[in-house]
Parts: structure tokens; sequence; C-alpha cells
């Protein structure tokens, strides 16, 4: 089973009831935005994990503040709506890619974008935290930790057809990551028909 998977099941029931109510959605409504917005992210992070130095990088940060624990307490967690650290994720894990992203989960899910917006922050850390507990527990370098993430972003492309198919190519040519070359363009798109073309 995947992280996605894991991460997928842990958040059903009363976590993603709870996600729902900061959403202004119901438990089925968050559900659908969890599924579609996890695997966004983790693509994200494979195709950061491609190039050697953003693997590295990741590697350095899962090592130094994501030890998975936040999983030990969901709740908890979700309870607090802290979004400093989410936000920390995503600047470096989307960048400008990010409205590219929330537009495609958005109109996947149905959800409006400022819904997007306050959910991803909130599934960042969620992530880390599964990539840093696995790392750990498996013992992973910087090479295994890219070639797992190649897996989960092939995993995120089966789990979110319908919001990779809205960007285009989302995953990149390898079909192991996100390229920001092929976001970016697919984003332009995408927001260029929400704008009007303008």
């Amino acid at each position: 089973m995947s992280l996605l998977d894991i991460l997928q099941n842990q958040l059903a029931g009363e976590p993603a009831a709870q996600i729902g109510r900061q959403l202004g959605t119901d438990q089925a409504g968050a559900q659908k935005a969890i599924g579609a917005a996890l695997p966004a992210l983790m693509a994200a992070l494979a195709g950061n994990a491609r190039k050697e130095r953003g693997a590295s990088a990741l590697a350095n940060a899962l090592e130094r503040d994501h030890d998975g624990g936040i999983l030990d307490d969901l709740q908890g967690f979700l309870g607090r709506q802290d979004t400093n650290p989410g936000e920390g994720i995503l600047k470096h894990a989307l960048g400008g890619r990010r409205p590219a992203v929330e537009a495609a989960v958005s109109k996947d899910t149905g959800l409006d974008t400022s819904a997007i917006t306050k959910l991803l922050p909130m599934l960042a850390p969620l992530v880390m935290g599964a990539l840093g507990r696995e790392k750990r527990q498996k013992g992973l370098d910087v090479g295994s930790l890219a070639s797992m993430l190649s897996g989960e972003g092939q995993r995120a492309k089966e789990m979110a057809p319908g919001a990779f198919g809205m960007l285009g190519s989302l995953l990149d040519d390898e079909g192991d990551g996100l390229d920001a070359g092929d976001i970016a363009d697919a984003g332009k798109g995408i927001l260029g028909k929400l704008l009007g073309g303008r």
C-alpha cells in the first residue's frame, strides 16, 4: 500500500468531517477534496526530488523537521488550525505552481478555490510527516527517497485522474514527478479560462 493510500485511510471518518467543518462542506465533500489534493502534493514533491539538489533538500527537511509524530494525533493537529508550517511547505513544494494546483483541485471537486487554499496547508505537513516516518523506518538515503517518491508520483496520477487531466501533463514525460514547465504551462491555460482569457 502506498503512502498516499495510507494517508487517505487515516483521514477518513472524523478527521475528514473535522476538515469539512473548517472548509464549510460536509464529510463527503472534504473526503473528495482530500482525495484530489493529497496526490497533487505528493506529485509535486516527487517532481522536486527528480533533481539531486531537490532530493537532498527534501531529505534534509524530513530529517530535521518531520519525524511522523504529527500522524499520531491527527485531530489534535487539525484542531489547532495552525497553517504556518503548511504554508512554508507549500512555498517550497509548489512555489508559483500553487494557483494552478488549487484551480485544478477546485474544478475536480466542485469546491470553491478558497476552500482548497485552506485545505492544502492542512495536508502538506501530513504528507511530509508520512514521508519523514517512512524515511526513518526504512533508513532511506537520498537516492532511495527519490526512488520511493517516483512510485508515489505514479500512484498520485492513478488516484486523481480528474485533477491531473485538467492540468494536462501534470507528471513529467518520464512519469515520475511534477515538472515545473509542464504545470506552469497547464496552469496558464486553466487560469486563462477562469479569467476569461485575459
